[in-house]
């Protein structure tokens, strides 16, 4: 190891930039290399008729995590992305023609839901927000902020927060058993229930600990001027203005080992580059099955269960005749028969759940006549390593079909662009497509995911496929706990210098770890 090897990170998505930042911050020399023409892997934008569109993450949640990120690097996140608050987390459709909004006020989701489906229905809500604080309450330090946990760090950690933390996670029932609890209106167990599918993974599977998803929206939904792609545009500046040396369209084909340690990387153009640690910011899997190297093969796990892939479509065009949010959801009629055709005969539902983000209901911005930015998402099987598993036509079909149940009758105009389970997996190679890592199925899912310092010395995780998860402030989370695992690694000979910077490290200042209500930047 010699301070004149860089770090090198293979990866510039959210994860790879957010481990940039934070050891850039420190004086650390970081070298970033990326197979794409551009950064942010998951973060991606299509054009559809001289318009942009974002094709992945379309909101910012736990946005704390970029406050801190930006503080520890002198710098404040919101100077860098103008940032609005949703009051409104979606509007959710049904096929017997009902309607419901959600909000991240409690108290108004829950008259929201008495108006749906009675009082008895807005208590049980009213029950289940508070259950889900207290859940998150207790895993956040435990779980989301530390290195990845062991089965008996994380009943050490629960213990120490009283005999009833254990049983308070639920990881023992699935969300869906969970849920029971709370609502018997089967539109709210579906609406509810659908937040396991942010982890790629099906309801009647996941432990119930998943519910704290509910939550984190409850906390905060971001919306971000120009899209998610500035949040990746202002981390990847930030980085430049750190040092970080960025090498777009440059593929790792080979991880280097020296001495039964990573010592760099090969490219496919057969450059052999040093570096002082290797950060994988990528799917576990690409090294678990072989594709940069034997000798790194045992680093990292093959997943028990791939999570989701999805189709999706942008398009723009007219949305006449339905009352679209910027976030909308329009559910099918047999909840649990879509995720038994998704995970158990790994076709697509033929009745899909259909996302759609009405892009340009945003509000920074005049909502343009006529035709509108629209982005559309159904669930698919993880089956994109399989050419003949997808047929578009079909798919897009079914789509449609929910749509016009729910009450939108929608023509696709030629111009629009869908990507498949094949497309996602030749992005993100050894996946199939899946978007999320492993599926967060069984109580023990959450201590499966790649830690982030690996089995050999030198090399190291971040991404959605490592702990804490997927998502956008996830995967940011596994970065900034990669960035602290490589430099608890240089501790020993502490061969590169640290400086000081503006801002300090702070992890729980009133203004990041509660963020203010007003919707106002």
């Amino acid at each position: 190891m010699s301070e004149d090897h860089p770090v090198i990170i293979v990866g510039a998505g959210i994860g790879g930039l957010a481990s940039a930042i934070s050891l850039a911050s420190t004086g650390i020399p970081v070298l970033m290399l990326e197979r794409a023409d551009r950064v942010g892997g998951k973060i991606h934008q299509e054009w559809v008729e001289g318009r942009a569109l974002d094709a992945g993450p379309t909101v910012l949640t736990m946005r704390w995590v970029f406050d801190e990120l930006f503080e520890q690097a002198g710098h404040r996140f919101d100077s860098h992305v103008r940032l609005k608050r949703a009051s409104r987390l979606a509007r959710h459709f049904w096929p017997d023609g009902s309607q419901l909004d959600l909000y991240d006020d409690v108290e108004q989701s829950a008259e929201a839901i008495g108006d749906l489906a009675g009082a008895s229905e807005a208590q049980g809500y009213l029950r289940f927000a508070a259950h889900i604080r207290r859940v998150y309450e207790t895993v956040r330090e435990v779980f989301l902020r530390s290195d990845r946990p062991t089965l008996s760090t994380t009943v050490a950690a629960l213990a120490r927060l009283g005999p009833a933390a254990l049983w308070r996670v639920e990881g023992h029932r699935t969300m869906w058993n969970s849920l029971g609890d709370y609502f018997s209106d089967p539109r709210l167990l579906q609406l509810f229930a659908r937040y396991a599918t942010y982890a790629g993974s099906s309801p009647f599977m996941s432990p119930a600990t998943l519910n704290v998803i509910a939550h984190v929206e409850q906390q905060g939904v971001w919306l971000a001027q120009g899209g998610m792609r500035s949040v990746a545009n202002a981390c990847e500046r930030l980085a430049k203005q750190l040092g970080v040396e960025f090498r777009c369209e440059t593929e790792v084909t080979e991880l280097l080992v020296k001495g039964g340690r990573v010592s760099g990387v090969r490219t496919a153009s057969g450059q052999s580059i040093e570096g002082s640690a290797v950060l994988f910011n990528g799917d576990p899997a690409a090294i678990a099955t072989g594709l940069l190297g034997p000798n790194v093969q045992r680093a990292a796990d093959r997943p028990r269960h791939r999570s989701l892939s999805a189709i999706t479509t942008c398009a723009v065009a007219p949305a006449d005749g339905c009352n679209l949010d910027y976030h909308s959801v329009f559910f099918s009629d047999d909840y649990e028969r879509e995720f038994i055709q998704l995970f158990h005969e790994q076709v697509v539902p033929h009745q899909p759940t259909v996302y759609v983000c009405a892009q340009d209901r945003a509000g920074f911005d005049p909502q343009p006549a006529g035709a509108e930015r629209l982005f559309f998402l159904i669930n698919a099987p993880a089956t994109g390593d399989d050419p003949a598993s997808t047929e578009t036509t079909s798919c897009q079909t079914a789509m449609l079909e929910t749509l016009k149940r729910c009450g939108w009758s929608l023509r696709l105009p030629n111009s629009s662009i869908t990507t498949t389970p094949l497309q996602f997996a030749q992005r993100y190679p050894a996946t199939g497509g899946s978007l999320y890592g492993a599926a967060s199925h069984g109580m023990m899912s959450p201590l499966a995911r790649a830690a982030s310092t690996s089995k050999i010395p030198g090399l190291f995780f971040a991404g959605g496929g490592a702990h804490p998860g997927a998502g956008v402030p996830m995967a940011a989370t596994s970065g900034i706990l990669a960035s602290r695992a490589i430099q608890k690694s240089f501790d020993s000979t502490r061969r590169f210098r640290t400086t000081a910077t503006g801002g300090g490290t702070s992890m729980s200042s009133a203004r990041t770890a509660n963020p203010p209500s007003s919707s106002s930047r």
